[in-house]
């Protein structure tokens, strides 16, 4: 099953590269990598879901789980979704004005030459601010995310709720959950390296592990 879901994950990074490719944009690439793993929380909901079946001895079919995660359309998780892919396409405008901001837009198009603005002295500035930039985005979506989403399947409550409850979980245990933030965005992009063929292999064990995370992070609340 988590093979599965890593599958949608990959194929869509393969379809958003073509486009990128296609359509002489390949320099987006750089921030959509760096935007991408922003995305990882909310296509692990599935694996939640089978991880949540599995610790209280349920079995599981394949069509169960796409039947409960429809089902979610009817609760929080679309808002909380929304959420994410506004900050994921506002990250990625932010990452788009740095870079004409840094190489000027004639960079914009001219792709040939990419490498060659990159290694220049301000694009070396670019990918150093970008970088730091990312971090911070990342961040804070980590911070609102990471407990929040495996909590809405897990319980009925609103979604600001449950991001705040993720945030004061992050606040609370800073090293712990940052060390684990690391971990997941450090996986990540070595799972892309290779053609994202190594997410088949992340993705699941990143989606399960998430869920003890949730749930080990979350009892003392109980």
């Amino acid at each position: 099953m988590g093979l599965f879901f890593a599958h949608i994950y990959v194929v869509g990074g393969w379809l958003i590269y073509l486009f990128l490719f296609v359509t002489d944009q390949i320099w987006y690439a750089i921030p959509i990598t760096l935007g991408f793993p922003l995305l990882g929380p909310f296509l692990a909901v599935g694996l939640y879901k089978v991880s949540r079946r599995l610790e209280i001895g349920e079995g599981w079919r394949r069509n169960d789980i796409f039947g409960v995660i429809w089902r979610q359309k009817d609760r929080q998780l679309p808002s909380i979704s929304w959420v994410i892919i506004v900050y994921f396409l506002f990250w990625s405008f932010f990452a788009h004005m740095l870079f004409a901001l840094f190489l000027g837009p004639s960079a914009l198009t001219n792709v040939t030459s990419s490498y060659a603005y990159l290694l220049a002295p301000e694009g070396l500035l670019m990918l150093f601010v970008g970088t730091l930039a990312g971090a911070g985005f990342a961040l804070v979506l980590f911070s609102l995310t990471v407990i929040a989403l495996p909590l809405l399947l897990d319980k009925e409550l609103d979604f600001v709720t449950a991001m705040l409850t993720s945030f004061a979980v992050v606040r609370r245990n800073p090293g712990v959950m940052i060390f684990w933030g690391l971990i997941i965005a450090g996986l990540t992009f070595l799972g892309m390296l290779p053609f994202l063929l190594g997410l088949f292999l992340v993705l699941p064990v990143l989606g399960h592990a998430s869920w003890h995370i949730y749930r080990r992070a979350l009892t003392p609340l109980d």
